[in-house]
């Protein structure tokens, strides 16, 4: 493993000490979505001070409600650009502070929720490669029917994201909306069942299921979920110990990947904070270990169970990353405590490679440790070469950088798997071209180059750019795509494969995805198509 930072400087929301004391009594806020265009979007609050990052002239934010300024003409979202290592500021008019979104059919970042004057507001960000600040957000204020704050996005097969909970909120609601602030929200009585002295049952996990129903979990409990009927098909087991997987207590899920076939589904869930981690943590400042338990569970059986494994070390906070081979990263977190300000402790500062087909006891892979604390308020997001971007953490109640034990961190970091060492490159395949624009269910060819194919031959996998926040990657997804024809001209180390795209939209919603070759656990750089 090699980790090295990207030199991003410190300049994104950096205060000096001064500031920091008169301004700052609020966290950062870390929200990493990948767009087609290779960039990130990031986020923070509006209403915490001044950023080092100015606006361009003229477009400063007038707000008469913000609980810090009410002139600010500094940045609290960029736009970073992963292949040339530069950022830009975007215009956030509204507070972002524990927000979620998604990335639409046309590739449109879709931020919705917030804190404050922002927490019923929609913000749409077109991906484009201009870099003089034309693109930038388009804010909808109010959109929402109600305040969403700490939500859960989705997208659907039909285009649009349904956005589910929010601290008070039990309920549900859609957009775009198609009469509206007038559709919805729409009553969801598992989060008000699940609510506990904690909360522990928000920014809830919301998987899209091969049928098109949605399963959903918060706390410790599980439906699966007709939406367009505002039904409930079916309640999953209890994860079994009964302990909680949600904000506060922050495990965190994939769907993992997808067979061709369409047919199955399965659910992993990973870490988390036992019961009363929260009050244990905030009141008698005791923190107790995290949970050492992953739960899987396939939500397409007629009578599904959960299976239980142990990690090699406890954690909450922590971040799942699926990775281009169909392997779990699991990333960031601490040992004890919860999420929220002050509440966790003991770093856990090694990753773990979780490969979903291997035998039980081989699964879990330790991989070298990072130097750099990654609690509260961090976040990972898959990149288009294959390394992992982690950024942030800030689990104090304002910017603290000395004298804690674990200092706001502000840097970007980008984590690469074994796959990317250079002693693989001759099993590395790239990919030569491909049609950029695909159909549900045809087939359509790939060429790519490759020195030596594994016996095994070669497998393309596609995945959906995620939302990540709060240890929650939103709508993240992968499929395992079906190969019907390889071929290839003696002689050369270039060859050609027939692959069939995913079969409907309940399997892969229509969008964005990056598409990668696998040889013998190694992947290509991915490449965007749409769906």
């Amino acid at each position: 493993m090699e980790i090295f930072f990207l030199k991003l400087a410190n300049l994104l929301f950096t205060v000096n000490e001064h500031d920091a004391i008169a301004l700052v009594r609020h966290p950062i806020l870390l929200l990493l979505p990948l767009c087609h265009n290779d960039r990130v979007v990031i986020f923070d609050r509006t209403d915490f001070g001044r950023s080092n990052l100015s606006l361009p002239k003229g477009n400063c934010r007038h707000d008469p409600n913000d609980q810090a300024l009410k002139v600010d003409c500094t940045a609290h979202s960029i736009e970073y650009n992963v292949g040339t290592n530069t950022y830009r500021p975007l215009t956030i008019l509204t507070d972002t502070w524990c927000s979620s979104g998604t990335v639409n059919t046309d590739g449109f970042l879709i931020q919705t929720g917030g804190y404050n004057d922002g927490d019923r507001a929609v913000r749409v960000l077109r991906p484009c490669d201009e870099e003089d600040g034309k693109c930038d957000w388009d804010e909808i204020n109010p959109s929402l029917a109600v305040r969403r704050w700490y939500a859960t996005n989705q997208i659907l097969p039909d285009g649009r994201a349904i956005i589910i909970g929010g601290r008070r909120q039990f309920n549900y609601e859609f957009y775009p909306k198609s009469d509206g602030l007038s559709s919805g929200p729409f009553d969801l009585p598992l989060l008000r069942q699940t609510l506990d002295r904690e909360e522990n049952n928000i920014y809830p996990f919301v998987h899209l299921n091969v049928d098109g129903n949605l399963f959903i979990f918060a706390n410790n409990r599980a439906i699966l979920f007709d939406y367009t009927r505002n039904l409930v098909l079916r309640n999953y087991p209890v994860m079994p110990d009964g302990d909680p997987r949600n904000y506060p207590s922050s495990g965190s899920s994939v769907l993992l990947p997808l067979d061709p076939s369409g047919l199955e589904a399965e659910v992993m869930i990973c870490g988390g904070a036992p019961k009363g981690s929260y009050h244990s943590a905030q009141v008698n400042k005791t923190y107790l270990e995290a949970l050492k338990t992953c739960g899987r569970i396939k939500i397409t059986d007629e009578s599904p169970s959960w299976s239980m494994e142990t990690m090699p070390m406890a954690r909450v906070m922590g971040d799942m990353v699926l990775l281009p081979t169909g392997q779990v990263l699991i990333i960031n977190g601490a040992g004890a405590g919860t999420a929220g300000w002050e509440n966790g402790q003991n770093p856990v500062l090694s990753p773990v490679i979780y490969t979903p087909k291997a035998n039980v006891g081989p699964r879990f892979q330790i991989l070298q440790p990072s130097k750099t604390p990654r609690l509260y308020h961090s976040s990972a997001v898959l990149l288009r070469d294959g390394r992992i971007l982690v950024g942030g953490s800030n689990p104090h109640v304002g910017y603290e950088f000395s004298g804690v034990e674990y200092p706001t961190e502000l840097s970007l970091e980008a984590f690469l798997p074994d796959y990317m060492n250079s002693e693989y490159s001759k099993f590395r395949p790239k990919i030569l071209s491909s049609p950029s624009e695909l159909s549900h269910g045809t087939k359509f060819t790939l060429q790519f180059a490759l020195e030596i194919m594994s016996r095994r031959g070669v497998w393309v996998t596609m995945i959906a750019p995620a939302f990540s926040t709060h240890s929650f990657s939103m709508n993240q997804r992968l499929l395992l795509l079906e190969i019907s024809k390889v071929s290839t001209t003696e002689g050369t180390v270039e060859y050609e494969i027939e692959v069939t795209a995913p079969a409907n939209g309940f399997v892969a919603p229509s969008g964005y995805y990056m598409v990668f070759v696998v040889n013998a656990g190694i992947p290509s750089e991915g490449i965007w198509v749409h769906i």
